[in-house]
């Protein structure tokens, strides 16, 4: 049923921009509906390719970090911290190679009007690009779009804050929340909650030897955006300059500790799994006043809709000042990602 559904707002997509550029009856317009939907295939095809590598780091970035120490605190303790999380950007995903054979509408070509095949582009985490994605509606009717650019920045750096509040029988609620962090030609947020449970309490050998282990379960959304394809055509904008990443993520963490007066090392064993949506979210176009442009291509990202298990380790080092701690952590899998908090034991 869905998929009969998105058939037919693709079809009268078809006709309304068939009846729009052409002026021409629905009989003589087979061509351009034709080339509608390859239009559509196409764009399908390159989100795919463009923003997966930051979704992918999304969920390693709100990955860490979760587990300040394992081990049980005292009833109603409560720990705030300040954290600052970095994920650097490996150069396999800041590009992707792409042909003309890999498209049914468009064309690269370079600055020049020079038709390119294969051309290297960057993805959402690259750098920029001087290539063009050309394409025929019909014979008087082009769309030309320069390829989307990258965030342009090789580490990733936001910060969020983070609380937790011990509870009874060794049960310990976390939340993290980042506002809206700016990055170049994008944004991202995450925000979350889990429930820790110490377990070494049950051992009285390991809590003499200041030997701690807990596990964790968490919930945690991650919202990542990019500009995307500024299109222009002789109607107007077709609304498809935005694109954002969806990321619900569930996470099971095992986490190990040990204490030396003052210092606490901690190895951590995450295993998550998350779904991942996106949409076209840019300003509304002006073709929107006869079509649903924008409605009809999220309808068609459905297609490229996606579930991810990850398996990642972290090591943890934990000083503390006073009721101050400093914690520094490395999490590592496909991706790095370090972590850096100051935090507060009331």
């Amino acid at each position: 049923m869905q998929k009969l559904m998105r058939n037919h707002l693709l079809k009268y997509l078809g006709i309304g921009i068939c009846l729009i550029f052409s002026g021409k009856s629905f009989s003589q317009s087979t061509q351009t509906l034709d080339n509608i939907a390859l239009f559509l295939n196409d764009a399908a095809m390159y989100s795919d390719k463009y923003v997966t590598p930051a979704t992918d780091a999304a969920v390693y970035q709100s990955s860490s970090g979760w587990m300040s120490s394992p081990k049980k605190r005292k009833l109603f303790a409560v720990t705030l911290g300040v954290y600052g999380n970095a994920f650097f950007v490996p150069n396999s995903d800041r590009s992707f190679e792409i042909k003309n054979s890999d498209f049914s509408f468009f064309t690269i070509q370079n600055a020049n009007g020079e038709t390119v095949s294969p051309a290297t582009v960057p993805t959402a985490l690259g750098s920029e690009t001087q290539y063009l994605l050309v394409g025929q509606l019909d014979a008087s009717n082009q769309i030309k779009m320069l390829a989307p650019n990258g965030v342009n920045q090789e580490s990733i750096i936001y910060p969020y804050l983070q609380g937790s509040i011990s509870l009874w029988k060794g049960i310990e609620l976390v939340g993290k929340f980042s506002s809206k962090v700016q990055l170049k030609r994008g944004d991202y947020q995450v925000y979350g909650f889990g429930i820790k449970h110490n377990i070494s309490q049950y051992v009285s050998s390991l809590t003499k030897h200041k030997i701690n282990i807990a596990a964790l379960l968490a919930l945690s959304k991650e919202d990542i955006s990019f500009d995307f394809l500024d299109t222009y055509t002789s109607f107007g904008n077709l609304g498809i300059n935005r694109i954002t990443g969806k990321v619900n993520t569930i996470q099971f963490q095992v986490s190990a500790s040990k204490e030396w007066k003052k210092f606490e090392l901690m190895l951590s064993s995450i295993t998550n799994k998350s779904d991942i949506k996106y949409y076209l979210t840019g300003e509304r176009g002006q073709i929107e006043d006869v079509i649903p442009v924008q409605q009809t291509l999220n309808n068609k990202l459905m297609d490229i809709y996606k579930t991810k298990v990850n398996s990642i380790w972290e090591i943890s080092g934990r000083y503390q000042f006073s009721k101050f701690y400093v914690q520094s952590s490395i999490a590592f899998g496909k991706f790095v990602n370090t972590n850096l908090s100051v935090q507060y034991e009331f």
